[in-house]
């Protein structure tokens, strides 16, 4: 299984136990259902809690189910009721922040892709004496906004980590696709290739049309006849890249961002050469157990520092463990 790593002063491993829970969701209007997913526990003493989890997420990215499984744990464990919404539309996520405040939740964790469209909202959470914590994007800001920690992997460090990898294979001409533009994560993951690999070239393409995705990484491959590696910032985007290499009959190898269990399984196959997870699942949990632990006894995580979660490399010698483990539902 791939190792993890919690930042305080210095980095230490962190144990995570692994429950379940009953909690609702305003995306996609369903409850969460309830389970076990890691084996049984008593879940916490301490009186009923609401946390907020407000993402970014669109609709259909397994990513966000994973955090939302990790932070639905966290709650079971902590006797928290989770509301979970998420928008990838910056004013429309940062209505969803004003909702939480109107809701007098005790805590809100939020990403932060769009900073400058959320530090009102956040204003205004803070005002109202609402702890809150960032996760997944935002870790230069978090602090600004408001935020005492941040869960995540620091996306210039994963960038670089790619970078140095694909340099070690002798890449000379990478190509790295963004799938929303102006997203500071993104954004800060190909600058890290890019330090590593002087040659990388940044495409754009419209994540939320695949059809569209893929038809302008097949043109860009059929122009680019020098390009050796494409990269792939989410998974759902690095498989539809791989069906742009098949059509435009390019000899580029394929490498990502983030997991889900096809991606894995690529891996395992040959299909794709690696993949840098920032392991979701800690983020959610993370999140919410941090938020408890300020409410249950006025304690911080992070010591102002934000907590890592990544990055980890996912490649041929480990894959088959994340499909296991995601077969299990534990991933």
């Amino acid at each position: 299984m791939t190792k993890f790593f919690w930042r305080r002063a210095a980095v230490a491993a962190v144990a995570i136990p692994m429950l379940a829970m009953t909690a609702c969701s305003s995306q996609g209007g369903r409850p969460a259902e309830a389970g076990n997913a890691g084996g049984a526990g008593q879940v916490a003493s301490t009186p009923r809690m609401k946390i907020a989890l407000i993402t970014h997420a669109p609709a259909g990215d397994t990513f966000w189910d994973t955090v939302r499984k990790g932070a639905e744990e966290a709650a079971a464990k902590d006797n928290v009721e989770l509301l979970y919404t998420g928008d990838p539309e910056a004013g429309r996520q940062s209505q969803l922040i004003q909702q939480a405040i109107d809701q007098k939740v005790d805590g809100i964790a939020v990403t932060l892709a769009t900073p400058d469209a959320l530090k009102e909202s956040l204003k205004k959470a803070t005002a109202a004496g609402i702890p809150i914590v960032s996760l997944n994007a935002g870790e230069s800001v978090s602090k600004q906004l408001g935020a005492f920690t941040h869960f995540g992997s620091n996306e210039q460090l994963a960038g670089q980590a790619v970078g140095e990898k694909l340099a070690s294979q002798g890449a000379k001409h990478p190509i790295c696709v963004i799938q929303a533009q102006g997203h500071v994560g993104l954004e800060a993951r190909c600058a890290g290739v890019k330090a590593k690999v002087p040659g990388t070239e940044i495409l754009y393409v419209n994540g939320a049309d695949m059809t569209s995705v893929e038809s302008t990484a097949t043109a860009k491959l059929q122009a680019s006849k020098d390009a050796d590696v494409i990269i792939g910032l989410g998974a759902p985007i690095t498989l539809t890249l791989l069906k742009s290499v098949s059509t435009a009959g390019s000899s580029a190898k394929v490498a990502s961002f983030d997991l889900n269990r096809e991606l894995a399984q690529k891996i395992v196959d040959g299909g794709v050469m690696f993949t840098v997870d920032q392991q979701p699942w800690l983020q959610g949990y993370g999140s919410i157990d941090a938020l408890w632990q300020v409410k249950r006894g006025g304690f911080k995580i992070g010591g102002g520092q934000p907590v890592l979660t990544g990055p980890t490399i996912v490649d041929e010698s480990n894959a088959a463990d994340v499909v296991k483990f995601a077969d299990q539902g534990i991933r």
